[in-house]
C-alpha cells in the first residue's frame, strides 16, 4: 500500500526523544505547526503498555520549562521530586563513613530547585497522551523503516509493511544504533569505559528529604536520586566483569551487595522494581546532519551518565531544531535544506562535545585511585564548596542555563 499524504517532517523512533520532538515541531504553541509523521517499530500508542522501566531522568530547570511549554509537565508534576540538596563524596570510605565534600543546597540557597527527578515510565505516559491529543502528529506503530532515499526531494522512506512516505526532512530519533544514521553513511567517534551501569528503583524506610547523592568510587559513580515518597532511583556503576557477575546473583545476594554500597542512612531498603544493566560508552556522530537528515538524542550522541544530562542534552537538540525549522518555515525556506541543517549542527555539536568531554573527564578523574590524584581531587571539591560563585557556575552549566538558549528552553512563544 502506498501513502501519498505529504508531511513536513518524518521522525524515526517513538521513544522519549521522538515523541518530544513531534510535540516540539507540531504543538499548538507554534505559529506554524508542522505536519509530522512518527514511525516506530513498537506498538501503536493506543495499545502501548508502558513497562516498569527502572530508569529515571533528572530534569533540569530549562528542560522543565520546555516540557511546560509543550504541555507535558503538568501531567508529571505531581510525580516529580525536586532536588532540595545535592551532595558529592569521594567514596573511598565505607558507605556510612563517606563525608560530603561538596553540597548544593538547592531550594535553600536559590529559593527554587534547579532539577527534578521523574521516572522514565511517567514521562513516556505523559508524552503519549499529549501526542494523541495533537492533530498535526500522525503516529504509525508496528512497522519499521526499511529503506531511505535522502537524495530525493522531498526525502522518501518505505516501511516494512509496504507503505511509502515523503517529507522535506527526516529526523533520526532511533537511538544509539540508528539505522537512519547508518544508511546516511554518518560515522561516529566511540570509546568504551569497560564499565556498566545498573539501574533500579528502591524503597527505603526513612525519608530522603529531596537529597540527591553522588558517590564517586574507584569502580565508578554510585548515584542515589530522590523520587516521590520514600523511593530513590539508583544508577550504580561497576567494572563490566563485576556488573556481569552481580547480574547473575540470586536477587537476595544482589540486594546484599547493593546494601553494602548504599549504606544505612535511609534505614531498611528493598527493591521497588527490577534491575537492568547496560554497557557505558561515549559515542558522538561525526556530523549531526546529512542530506535532508537531522540526528537528535542518542542517534547523535551517547555520553557517560555521571552527570545525569543525557535526556536533557536530547531536549536541547530538539529545542534548537525547532528554532531552526521555525525560522526557515516563516521565511518560506526549505525546512530540509542545508541552510537550516547547518544552523542546527552549528548550534548543537560544539555544546554536545563540551558536555561529553566534561563527563568523560569527571569519570576518569574520580575513577583514579592514586593517592596524589585523590588528594588533589578532594581539595578541589572542598574549594568549589567554599566558593558560591563557582558553585553557581557549575549549576548553570549542568542546568542548561548557560550560553545561547532556544526559545523552548526559555519558555518563550514561537
Amino acid at each position: 500500500m502506498n501513502s501519498q499524504q505529504p508531511y513536513d517532517v518524518i521522525i524515526i523512533g517513538g521513544g522519549l526523544a521522538g515523541l518530544t520532538c513531534g510535540l516540539a515541531l507540531s504543538g499548538d504553541y507554534l505559529s506554524i505547526p508542522l505536519k509530522t509523521l512518527i514511525v516506530d517499530a513498537g506498538p501503536e500508542l493506543r495499545s502501548r503498555s508502558v513497562s516498569a522501566d527502572p530508569r529515571g531522568s533528572a530534569i533540569t530547570k530549562s528542560s522543565r520549562t520546555m516540557l511546560q511549554t509543550l504541555g507535558v509537565w503538568e501531567a508529571v508534576a505531581d510525580q516529580a521530586q525536586a532536588f532540595e540538596n545535592i551532595i558529592v563524596t569521594d567514596g573511598r570510605n565505607a558507605a556510612d563513613t563517606r563525608p560530603a565534600l561538596l553540597s548544593f543546597l538547592e531550594a535553600g540557597e536559590t529559593g527554587a530547585a534547579s532539577a527534578w527527578m521523574v521516572e522514565n515510565a511517567t514521562l513516556l505516559r505523559a508524552l503519549i497522551a499529549k501526542v494523541q491529543q495533537t492533530d498535526q502528529i500522525t503516529f504509525i506503530g508496528n512497522t519499521a523503516v526499511e529503506t531511505f532515499d535522502f537524495n530525493a526531494s522531498p526525502a522518501r522512506v518505505t516501511t516494512t509493511d509496504g507503505r511509502a512516505f515523503s517529507a522535506p526532512l527526516i529526523v533520526a530519533a532511533d537511538g544509539r544504533n540508528s539505522k537512519a544514521r547508518h544508511v546516511a553513511g554518518i560515522d561516529t567517534v566511540r570509546w568504551d569505559y569497560d564499565q556498566s551501569g545498573i539501574a533500579m528503583t528502591v524503597e527505603h524506610e526513612l525519608p530522603h528529604h529531596g537529597r540527591a547523592e553522588e558517590h564517586f568510587r574507584k569502580a565508578g559513580p554510585f548515584a542515589i536520586l530522590p523520587l516521590t515518597g520514600n523511593r530513590s532511583s539508583i544508577v550504580w556503576t561497576e567494572q563490566t566483569k563485576d556488573a556481569e557477575q552481580l547480574m547473575q546473583l540470586p536477587e537476595h545476594e544482589f540486594l546484599d551487595q547493593f546494601k553494602s554500597r548504599f549504606g544505612t542512612h535511609l534505614g531498611e531498603v528493598k527493591l521497588a522494581t527490577g534491575y537492568a544493566a547496560w554497557p557505558l560508552s561515549v559515542q558522538i556522530a561525526k556530523t549531526f546532519i546529512g542530506q535532508r537528515l537531522a540526528l537528535i538524542g542518542d542517534a547523535a550522541h551517547v555520553i557517560h551518565p555521571i552527570a545525569g544530562l543525557g535526556f536533557n542534552l536530547g531536549l536541547r537538540d530538539i529545542a534548537a531544531l525547532s528554532d531552526c525549522l521555525g525560522d526557515h518555515v516563516r521565511r518560506g525556506l526549505d525546512p530540509g535544506g542545508q541552510s537550516c541543517l547547518k544552523a542546527y549542527e552549528a548550534w548543537r555539536r560544539a555544546d554536545t562535545i563540551m558536555v561529553a568531554a566534561a563527563c568523560d573527564g569527571l569519570n576518569r578523574l574520580f575513577s583514579n585511585a592514586a593517592l596524589p590524584v585523590a588528594t588533589l581531587r578532594q581539595a578541589g571539591l572542598k574549594l568549589v564548596d567554599r566558593l558560591p560563585p563557582l558553585k553557581a557556575f557549575f549549576m548553570d552549566q549542568a542546568a542548561g542555563m548557560a550560553g545561547r538558549q532556544p526559545r523552548l528552553l526559555r519558555g518563550e512563544p514561537d
